[in-house]
C-alpha cells in the first residue's frame, strides 16, 4: 500500500470514529471474510475505546446463528455470502452489543468458492442504526461490491468498503445536537 493509499484510509477510521465520539455513539462489527480487519484498522485510532465495543469474527454459518441470531432461514435460502445474511450480521451484532451502529461483512474471499451467481470477489456489507427508542429512525442497509485480487487484496478491499459505508451512513443520519 502506498503512503497515499494508507493516508486515504486512515481518514476514514479517523473520520468515523471522529464523528461517533462527538455524537456520543458506539460501535459493534461482525465479520466473517475480513477475519478481523475492519477491527484492526479501528482500533488502531487511539481512543477507539470512546465508541467501538466489540468485534465478531463469525466465519461458520453456525457461528452467524449462535453469535449474532442470524436466521437458519436467510442461510438456508440465501446462503451466506447474501444481502439477507449481511443485513442480519448488522442487526444483529448492533442488537446483541447494545450498539448505536453495527457494520458486517460477508462474502467470497477466494481463490476458490465462487460460481456464476456468486463469484470470487463478492461481498456484502452491512449497516444498521438503532435510532432512539420511539423515534422509528432505525435503519439497515446492505452495500454489494465485487473486488477484483487474490483472497488478501479482496478481503483488505472489503475491510475498507465497511469503514466507507459506515462513514457514509453516519453522514445520513442527523443529530439533535
Amino acid at each position: 500500500m502506498s503512503p497515499t493509499q494508507s493516508d486515504e484510509t486512515d481518514r476514514i477510521e479517523k473520520t468515523a470514529g471522529e464523528q461517533l465520539r462527538e455524537r456520543g455513539e458506539t460501535l459493534a462489527v461482525a465479520e466473517s471474510l475480513t477475519g478481523g480487519r475492519v477491527c484492526a484498522r479501528l482500533t488502531a485510532i487511539p481512543g477507539a475505546s470512546d465508541y467501538f465495543d466489540r468485534g465478531v469474527v463469525a466465519y461458520s454459518n453456525r457461528a452467524k446463528q449462535t453469535d449474532l441470531g442470524v436466521s437458519r432461514e436467510s442461510l438456508d435460502a440465501d446462503g451466506a455470502v447474501s444481502e439477507s445474511v449481511a443485513r442480519e450480521m448488522a442487526r444483529g451484532v448492533r442488537d446483541t452489543a447494545g450498539t448505536t451502529w453495527g457494520v458486517s461483512t460477508t462474502g467470497i474471499a477466494g481463490p476458490t468458492g465462487g460460481s456464476d451467481d456468486k463469484p470470487v470477489g463478492l461481498v456484502y456489507v452491512g449497516v444498521a442504526y438503532a435510532g432512539p427508542w420511539g423515534s422509528e429512525s432505525s435503519f439497515s442497509r446492505v452495500d454489494r461490491h465485487v473486488f477484483d485480487g487474490d483472497r488478501q487484496a479482496v478481503a483488505q478491499q472489503s475491510a475498507a468498503a465497511a469503514l466507507s459505508v459506515l462513514d457514509e451512513a453516519l453522514d445520513t443520519v442527523e443529530t439533535t445536537d
